[in-house]
C-alpha cells in the first residue's frame, strides 16, 4: 500500500507540471467522487464546506472530513487531495495530527487556508498561518511527498484596492511557500491581469476558482494557472474511518 501511496502522491505532483491546467472536481461523497473518475479526472478533491456551519468543534469536523476522504480513497483509483480547511485545529500540533491522519486515510495532498469560520478576523496572521504550514511540512515524514496547496483568502475575505490586495496576496504566498507550501490557491481572482500578476509573482503551482464570472479552463491554462477549482454538489456519505 505504501509504494502504491507514494507513486500516486508523485503522480499527483507531476500533474501540476505536465504543461497543462489539472481540472480539480471537488467532491462531496463517494458517488460523486466516483463520476468524476469516470468521467475522466485524473484526480479527486474532497471538500469539508459546510462541516461548521452548525457549530461543530475542530474535532468533530475534522473526524466528517476524514471519513469522507478514507471512503472516496477507497472508491477510485486516482489521487486525492483533501480539504483541511483551517487544518482542524487551534495550534500548529493540532494541524500535524490532522496531516497524518490525512496521510493515514490514504490522500496525496491537502489544501489549507488562512481564514475560518470561528475566527474573529477575516484571515489569520500570516506568521501563525506560515507555522501552521510548516507544521503541516514537517508532519509528511512517511516518505510520502504530500502536496501542500496553501489557500490564500484575501480576495474572499478582505477589501480594498486590486493592487492592495495583490501586495497582500503575493507577500502572504512567499510566507507560505518559504513554510513548505508546494503550491498556492487564490480563490476570488477573475480579472485575467490579476491571474497573469499572481502567476509572474508566484514561483510555484497557481490554482484558482472556476465559477460563473471566470475565464474558461483553456483561457485559464493559457495565462499560466496550473491547477483549477471546480466545485460540485453532492449528498455526504455516513462515516467510512477517521483517526
Amino acid at each position: 500500500m505504501t509504494q502504491l501511496h507514494r507513486a500516486k502522491a508523485r503522480h499527483f505532483h507531476a500533474l501540476h507540471r505536465d504543461g497543462s491546467a489539472l481540472v480539480l472536481a471537488n467532491a462531496w461523497d463517494v458517488p460523486g467522487a466516483r463520476q468524476v473518475e469516470q468521467a475522466g479526472g485524473t484526480a479527486v478533491a474532497t471538500t469539508s464546506t459546510g462541516w461548521h456551519l452548525s457549530g461543530d468543534s475542530d474535532r468533530s469536523a475534522r473526524s466528517r472530513a476524514l471519513d469522507l476522504v478514507a471512503g472516496i480513497v477507497a472508491a477510485v483509483d486516482v489521487p486525492v487531495t483533501a480539504d483541511v480547511e483551517g487544518g482542524f485545529a487551534s495550534d500548529p500540533a493540532g494541524v500535524a495530527d490532522t496531516v497524518r491522519c490525512v496521510l493515514a486515510a490514504g490522500a496525496v495532498g491537502i489544501d489549507i487556508g488562512d481564514s475560518g469560520y470561528a475566527m474573529a478576523a477575516p484571515l489569520r496572521p500570516m506568521a501563525e498561518q506560515a507555522e501552521r504550514i510548516a507544521a503541516a511540512r514537517a508532519a509528511d515524514s512517511v516518505d510520502i511527498p504530500l502536496f501542500v496547496n496553501a489557500r490564500i483568502d484575501v480576495f474572499l475575505r478582505t477589501h480594498g484596492p486590486n493592487a492592495d490586495l495583490l501586495t497582500t496576496t503575493l507577500e502572504r504566498a512567499a510566507a507560505y511557500l518559504s513554510a513548505g507550501a508546494d503550491g498556492i490557491f487564490v480563490p476570488g481572482v477573475v480579472d485575467p491581469g490579476t491571474i497573469t500578476a499572481l502567476v509572474a509573482g508566484i514561483p510555484a503551482p497557481l490554482t484558482v476558482l472556476a465559477g460563473p464570472d471566470a475565464l474558461g479552463f483553456a483561457a485559464l491554462g493559457g495565462l499560466g494557472v496550473r491547477r483549477i477549482s471546480v466545485l460540485r454538489a453532492g449528498r455526504v456519505t455516513g462515516p467510512v474511518q477517521h483517526c
